[in-house]
């Protein structure tokens, strides 16, 4: 296999990695070589490889050179047993299928011994992330103090998954992936090496499906290889191989896409499919164009990327030209959720055709802006809101049906606009913004002189009080478990919901009588009292959602938007339209 045959052997061979190539040079000069080292990466990237150029570092031995040295030139005295992964003082270990406690503790006693030949026993232990807790905690100490002649050399794809306590106990380097063009260069000289005619573009295929993993790429080589004739290999060929599309017909695909023609995208999609195309893959070939167009359509002229055809490159910018960033980033949404849907989708064509036809369905959709538009001018010619009698209270059910709106309600929406539907936050209610103008007089005299004590007049004023001191935890408790009975000055008496805390009475009694300077009793009632003030809260936004999404404007938008929702409401800022 290529990917054995090309292995690596020393530092100056390892390619994609000269940040941390850099970083043990000094360390080696220096003489700060640390104990323990951890990589991580992702598959491919040469993790194990690189522990293993490591063990023959810190072994390196000749005539010449007695101590660990980056700098191996010559084949030393352990070097060939050592890359072979078969040196008696150099143990590899797969943490995959030895999880255990019980095979942690056969290093750690083992480790207390010197090595048999080399100038270190080091312990080669790959994808670490796979050791059990237990074992994790049985090798800490040994981390910790180890033995001089002993180094630990972890490797992982998880990094997360490693407890805080072992990272921090280890030097650790990230393996970046490999960029494409130091991979198309790699492969290039294996191909000469090989004697195998292979074109440029057809490298280039390979060196980009690779994904920065050397491994992955030499495999897919290796294939690349066993089809090779007389004539040399080409990228239609490598297309073929990994069902691949080519880019110039994908942005015709999208082309056809975008401009509503679903006969003829569906036709295309359908030959490439017939060439021996992935679906799944194609879809994400469309992705990857569409994140380019996006992309071209947010750079510079100058900064634009310049790698792919010319043909290509004007194709590009045409459709960036011609599509706004909302249609862009829609069509990006829509496929990649088709993505995971062809994947998990036991035809995957099929699948993927009603992805395509979502695509050329949303292509004929007005974007947000043009259907506020539309909609507001339907207004203005004279489509507005049923009214109520003005007797009625702000959030009074209306007699003119379910459709109609409160004045009230019908105003703020008008003075949003259409833009609410989609605002992040819920509207604050008159019952959470009620501030007694004597408590604020007393509160802002309280923090301008610190003498005037607050007085509270109602329940609300003690929530207002709490909510001032910042006692998150209270004011929690208080607005979501605690049903109100009876006030009056200086007592308080309220029913507690099931999760409330225990101490939450005593608590709430020895603040306010803190905070105001007058005893105030808080009593427990087995009665049931008002609803709680979240729970207000929440009937009241309902309340007036439900008034909003009876509205003919947002009705209309949510028929338009098959599936939208309205998530909150906000006000606008009085410069938005």
């Amino acid at each position: 296999m290529l990917a054995r045959k090309y292995r690596p052997q020393d530092f100056e061979t390892l390619i994609g990695q000269e940040a941390m190539v850099q970083t043990l040079r000094h360390a080696f000069a220096s003489g700060r070589i640390a104990q323990s080292y951890m990589l991580s990466g992702v598959r491919g990237v040469g993790k194990t490889t690189t522990a293993r150029i490591l063990a023959r570092a810190l072994n390196f031995e000749t005539d010449k050179v007695k101590e660990p040295t980056i700098d191996m030139h010559e084949p030393g005295t352990h070097c060939q047993s050592i890359m072979e992964g078969n040196h008696v003082d150099v143990i590899e270990m797969d943490a995959a299928s030895h999880t255990g406690i019980d095979d942690i503790r056969e290093i750690i006693e083992a480790a207390r011994y010197k090595p048999v030949s080399a100038r270190y026993k080091v312990y080669i232990i790959d994808e670490v992330h796979m050791l059990s807790k237990s074992a994790f905690n049985g090798l800490l100490k040994t981390l910790e103090e180890p033995p001089a002649h002993v180094k630990f050399i972890f490797a992982t794809t998880e990094l997360r998954k490693v407890p805080v306590t072992v990272l921090s106990r280890c030097q650790r380097f990230d393996l970046r992936r490999v960029p494409m063009e130091i991979l198309t260069a790699h492969f290039e000289k294996i191909a000469a090496h090989e004697k195998v005619k292979i074109k440029p573009d057809a490298i280039e295929l390979i060196a980009r499906a690779a994904e920065g993993s050397v491994r992955d790429g030499l495999s897919l080589l290796d294939q690349a290889f066993a089809r090779a004739a007389k004539s040399a290999i080409t990228a239609e060929a490598i297309r073929t191989m990994l069902g691949l599309a080519d880019q110039a017909e994908i942005i015709n695909l999208l082309e056809s896409v975008f401009a509503g023609k679903g006969e003829t995208a569906l036709k295309t999609f359908r030959g490439f499919y017939e060439q021996g195309g992935d679906p799944q893959q194609l879809i994400a070939d469309m992705a990857e164009a569409v994140h380019a167009i996006t992309v071209l359509k947010a750079l510079e002229e100058e900064d634009q990327n310049s790698d792919q055809p010319e043909a290509v490159q004007k194709a590009v910018a045409a459709l960036a030209g011609k599509l706004s960033h909302a249609v862009l980033h829609r069509a990006w949404q829509t496929l990649m959720k088709g993505y995971e849907e062809v994947g998990k989708a036991p035809n995957q064509l099929s699948a993927a055709e009603m992805v395509l036809l979502r695509l050329i369905y949303m292509s004929d959709l007005p974007s947000p802006t043009d259907l506020i538009k539309t909609l507001k001018h339907a207004k203005d010619q004279g489509f507005a809101p049923a009214q109520q009698p003005a007797s009625a209270g702000p959030h009074a059910p209306s007699a003119q049906g379910p459709g109609a709106i409160s004045p009230s309600t019908g105003q703020r929406l008008e003075q949003r606009g259409a833009k609410s539907v989609n605002g992040p936050e819920a509207i604050p209610h008159q019952e959470t913004r009620q501030v007694p103008d004597v408590f604020q007089e007393s509160a802002i005299k309280e923090q301008a002189h610190n003498l005037v004590i607050p007085e509270l007049f109602s329940f609300q004023d003690v929530v207002a009080l709490i909510g001032e001191k910042r006692d998150v935890k209270l004011k929690l408790q208080i607005e979501e478990y605690a049903e109100l009975v009876t006030f009056a000055h200086g007592r308080i008496e309220v029913h507690l919901l099931p999760g409330a805390d225990e101490g939450f009475i005593g608590e709430l009694s020895n603040k306010l009588t803190r905070w105001t300077g007058k005893r105030w009793m808080v009593a427990l009632s087995h009665e049931r009292g008002q609803p709680t003030l979240a729970s207000q809260r929440r009937q009241a936004e309902e309340k007036e959602l439900a008034q909003i999404k009876a509205h003919p404007i947002v009705e209309e938008t949510l028929k338009t938007f098959q599936g939208a929702e309205i998530t909150g409401i906000k006000p606008l800022k009085p410069e938005q339209d």
